[in-house]
């Protein structure tokens, strides 16, 4: 039975660490694409373009770019046997309009949800350092990288919680090596109600 979208959700979460000796084929990042691509798009210029990478020795160099986890300081980053098989990197032409910013985040989420369905978690990375991918990456003459996907099986735990009676809704991770990530209630989302124009 197909999972609804609140149960794909659910289970969509910022992964760190992946299953690393289980590979994910370019395929599979291709038909992840293949769904995004079918997204809502600004006057539908469609801006955004996808680099797909699968091969260790390339997802190596990629994750040297990123920057992991800036709320858990200590933590370097997953460990060997525990980092990402692949990677979609999102870019689009430099200075186009309207601002891709809102087709990322329809397609950065729809590949998330999508990845979730069939048992894929991700990560996503704001934080780069851009002009190192770029060279790496060989990108051509004229792109920004926006966005960096990191994709793979999960292998750790997740829990959605309530933030503590401080209200602090920063993610954490326990001894046992559970990642912990509170979310506020839905009345606290909804600033305001009908009600309260009466």
């Amino acid at each position: 039975m197909e999972e609804c979208i609140r149960s794909l959700t659910r289970r969509s979460r910022s992964t760190r660490r992946f299953k690393e000796d289980q590979r994910l084929s370019e395929s599979i990042l291709r038909d992840l694409v293949d769904i995004a691509r079918l997204c809502p798009s600004a006057r539908n210029r469609q801006p955004l373009k996808y680099i797909l990478s699968v091969e260790p020795e390339e997802t190596a160099q990629i994750r040297s770019c990123l920057l992991w986890a800036l709320d858990l300081p200590d933590w370097d980053g997953p460990e060997i046997g525990e980092r990402p098989p692949a990677y979609i990197i999102i870019v689009a032409p430099k200075g186009c309009t309207p601002d891709p910013s809102i087709d990322l985040g329809i397609a950065a989420q729809t590949i998330l949800l999508a990845a979730a369905e069939i048992g894929i978690s991700g990560c996503l990375f704001g934080s780069i350092k851009r002009s190192d991918l770029s060279h790496l990456l060989r990108l051509p003459e004229g792109y920004e990288i926006l966005l960096v996907m990191a994709l793979g099986y999960p292998a750790e735990e997740i829990r959605i919680e309530s933030p503590g009676p401080d209200g602090d809704i920063r993610y954490w991770r326990s001894s046992d090596g559970i990642h912990h990530v509170p979310k506020r209630s839905v009345d606290d989302c909804i600033l305001r109600r009908t009600q309260d124009t009466r």
